[in-house]
């Protein structure tokens, strides 16, 4: 029996998420991420993803991207397997089943009309919630059922979105509702958000590009207790080895040079 397909009406900008939902479920070797439930829902969404025009680069990217954030939360819920977990601009991410163990209380975050269409594919349990608000109305913080459990929150493709003042924000609040807690997010260079609006996958959704970090530590000084845990590069992954030679040697070769590492990496802080 074919399964119905889900009509997709998303901002031109909410399309981000169909890349890397095409990236997941299409574009990434096994090797790098195994991702069924991206390719289930592929197959029910109402939408010509060939428009979106997603260089294999990119979606390499993703993968290696969602497969190091995956590492945080297992790692972090080895050492606290009932902890809380917060998934910032969730879209259509699978990271509550390719992680969770079961144990752990899981909120996913995203804008109304995103989650009203992950509701149809991803179904809320005593453990694992979905919150529908903006990022930035940090209201939602409310939501989350804290009683002193350790907190990892991750973001991620979502922190390039917000302004700058958007960003300082947010780390503060979640440093004071959730002292301690653990922060993921990928992020690009200044350098990068002048030029990344020639992406053509971008250019397709409209989506606006208005943060970047060239010095990681900048976020140290927003608050006492704020440290940077890891600056990573997505040359460090090991999957690269598991790539065709061709894109072997453009990880190690942009891996030479400063400006091309930080151009989009990965940043773990504590917010202590």
């Amino acid at each position: 029996m074919t399964q119905t397909q889900e009509k997709v009406l998303l901002t031109e900008a909410q399309e981000t998420l169909l890349i890397t939902l095409y990236a997941k479920a299409r574009a990434c070797p096994q090797t790098i991420l195994d991702d069924k439930k991206a390719r289930q829902i592929m197959e029910r969404v109402a939408y010509d993803f060939s428009k979106l025009k997603v260089p294999i680069g990119t979606s390499l990217t993703v993968c290696i991207r969602a497969r190091k954030l995956d590492d945080y939360v297992r790692q972090f819920l080895e050492r606290y397997p009932a902890g809380i977990v917060l998934h910032l601009g969730c879209g259509l991410d699978s990271r509550c089943e390719r992680v969770d163990t079961g144990e752990a209380l899981w909120y996913d975050l995203d804008v109304p009309d995103v989650i009203a269409l992950r509701k149809k594919f991803f179904p809320e349990t005593g453990q694992y919630h979905m919150i529908s608000a903006w990022v930035n109305d940090l209201e939602w913080m409310q939501a989350i059922d804290n009683q002193g459990q350790p907190v990892i929150v991750i973001a991620e493709g979502l922190m390039m979105y917000l302004a700058e003042q958007q960003v300082k924000e947010l780390v503060l609040a979640l440093q004071q509702n959730f002292p301690g807690c653990k922060l993921a997010f990928d992020a690009y260079s200044e350098l990068t958000v002048r030029r990344v609006g020639a992406h053509p996958s971008l250019r397709k959704t409209g989506a606006v590009i208005q943060w970047g970090i060239d010095d990681a530590k900048i976020i140290e000084r927003w608050a006492d207790g704020i440290r940077l845990e890891e600056e990573w590069f997505f040359n460090q992954s090991e999957t690269i080895q598991n790539l065709a030679l061709f894109y072997q040697l453009i990880f190690k070769v942009t891996g030479l040079f400063s400006v091309a590492r930080k151009a989009h990496r990965i940043l773990y802080y504590t917010l202590g």
